[in-house]
């Protein structure tokens, strides 16, 4: 009978190829362990030192608004004088809108239930979607394409307004076509929504009336005569904002920093003014309409 050995713990394993240890086999050719495990165009953080797109946080605090410093670090570069005034009339423009929105009452409703303040104004965050605060990035992204269809470079003012309007035209036919509400135009509560009124006015007042702007403007002269629907405060700020280069994603991302500070009133005013548990209804205003009188039998 053969003896039983144990066997050798200490021997290394080896691959399938012979004899030579598995931690030896080189790696594939191809395979590159990345060098840093993320990466960032946005804030460089060093021991005693922070730069945001490049700049110094402390000349950054010295010589910024606060929205200034949004322009920068969402677009990557300081944003002019002209720029910067018509960006902050649209951060002022998105603040708030009362107790109306879903948004709003969802953070009231949270905030009644005892829950913190952050918790209060993430439930309101968490209320924004396709048909609240979704509009602003509809209308940016149909102002773009609506702009992208021209060839515009070489063409005189005139020429360009002309062709502005043929493409006005052509999306409000689209529209009507689908029987499609228009992203940015109408509003539930103003048949001219006053921010946006003031918004195109002072946007004339300091030149920023570029073309997607123009567009948006021809698009509402044309509803206004034939439905008699104004421009909204998301379709103002959509030209708006696309005249100041931003992307049509990041259009629900400003409206949220713009609306934050309103969310965050509300929250605080309802914990310390209104009574707790807050309900929609009371339970007699609640018809059920189900089924009754079941039984297992």
């Amino acid at each position: 009978m053969e003896e039983y050995r144990r066997p050798n713990r200490k021997k290394k394993p080896t691959s399938d190829k012979g004899n030579v240890p598995i931690k030896e086999i080189p790696i594939k050719k191809g395979f590159k362990v990345p060098e840093h495990r993320l990466t960032t165009e946005i804030t460089e953080v060093k021991p005693n030192k922070i730069s945001t797109r490049g700049f110094d946080q402390v000349d950054l605090i010295s010589n910024l608004s606060y929205a200034e410093m949004v322009f920068l670090v969402l677009r990557g570069k300081l944003p002019s004088e002209k720029e910067s005034k018509i960006f902050n009339h649209i951060l002022v423009s998105f603040v708030d809108h009362g107790v109306t929105p879903p948004s709003t009452q969802s953070a009231r409703l949270i905030a009644s239930s005892g829950s913190p303040l952050n918790n209060a104004v993430a439930g309101g965050l968490l209320s924004f979607g396709k048909n609240h605060a979704g509009a602003i990035e509809k209308a940016m992204g149909l102002l773009q394409n609506g702009i992208k269809r021209l060839d515009i470079k070489n063409l005189t003012k005139k020429q360009i307004n002309k062709c502005i309007a043929k493409v006005a035209i052509d999306i409000v036919n689209e529209y009507e076509a689908r029987s499609e509400r228009i992203p940015g135009f109408g509003h539930r509560y103003h048949d001219k929504d006053p921010r946006a009124v003031r918004l195109i006015d002072l946007a004339i007042l300091e030149s920023s009336i570029g073309p997607h702007t123009k567009l948006a403007l021809v698009i509402e002269s044309i509803l206004a005569e034939r439905k008699g629907i104004s421009l909204n405060v998301d379709g103002a700020n959509a030209g708006l904002l696309s005249d100041l280069g931003f992307e049509s994603e990041l259009g629900l991302g400003i409206f949220m920093i713009g609306r934050l500070p309103g969310l965050v009133a509300h929250s605080f005013e309802e914990m310390k003014e209104e009574d707790k548990f807050r309900r929609f209804c009371d339970l007699e205003d609640i018809v059920y309409e189900g089924l009754k009188n079941q039984s297992f039998k």
